[in-house]
């Protein structure tokens, strides 16, 4: 990486309660000094969840939409943030989500919106930073946007085939493209995990990784410094 640390960072989605794969994730991580941004879903999640999370400084606790519910009809796509709904009503449930969750954790709330799979009406980017949002996350490379864009690029999960772990060659593969492209400028490797449907492959893989990311000197970026990269802004 021409001098400089391999940069990555880790989101996990869908964290609601306290679970085994939850506490398994968090110690992992904690055990490997990897800073983890915990998509939390509001609706669904109270002091149960942030009390134990409160416990844990490496953790920062992100939006994951309001009650990651699909309104999209059955031929389209998954989407609870769509056009499918008033913009109204859609921006009232993430104002409300993100009011709770900077509540109920503090200092470990992030003001990062985490889109239920991944997917947002764009009509909707434009007003995040009046209900308080820094930054969005989805999956893929950054586009250009009215508000900052943080996004995982590597996913653990093999959602369209096995659904489980991706083979861990191709994840390999993927991350090396990607540090490629940070090396140029890109973004970091951003790992999608979501611990409730980890199976040992998963936890294999990401126990490996952080053996190999701590032998090499590679760095574990929490979100604030995700938060401070030069967002791509879009034209007037």
């Amino acid at each position: 990486m021409a001098g400089r640390p391999a940069p990555f960072w880790l989101r996990d989605d869908d964290a609601v309660l306290p679970t085994d794969a939850l506490d398994r994730l968090v110690g992992l991580t904690e055990r490997y000094s990897v800073p983890l941004l915990l998509a939390v879903i509001p609706a669904r999640t109270g002091e149960d969840l942030a009390a134990p999370l409160r416990r844990s400084p490496h953790v920062s606790v992100a939006v994951h939409g309001w009650a990651h519910t699909n309104h999209a009809p059955a031929d389209q796509k998954k989407q609870e943030l769509g056009s499918h709904r008033p913009a109204a009503q859609v921006l009232a449930e993430l104002g409300e989500g993100r009011e709770k969750l900077a509540r109920l954790n503090g200092r470990h709330f992030v003001s990062v919106l985490v889109p239920p799979w991944n997917r947002i009406d764009a009509t909707l980017l434009p007003q995040l930073a009046g209900l308080g949002f820094e930054a969005i996350s989805v999956y893929g490379p950054r586009k250009p946007s009215p508000i900052a864009m943080i996004n995982s690029n590597v996913d653990l999960m093999d959602w369209h085939g096995t659904g489980g772990c991706h083979p861990h060659a191709l994840l390999i593969e993927a991350i090396i493209a990607q540090l490629q492209l940070a090396q140029d400028g890109g973004d970091p490797v951003g790992l999608l995990a979501h611990h409730l449907v980890h199976d040992e492959s998963a936890w294999d893989f990401l126990e490996r990784l952080f053996t190999l990311c701590r032998d090499c000197g590679a760095e574990w970026l929490p979100a604030s410094a995700l938060l401070e990269r030069e967002p791509i802004r879009s034209a007037p």
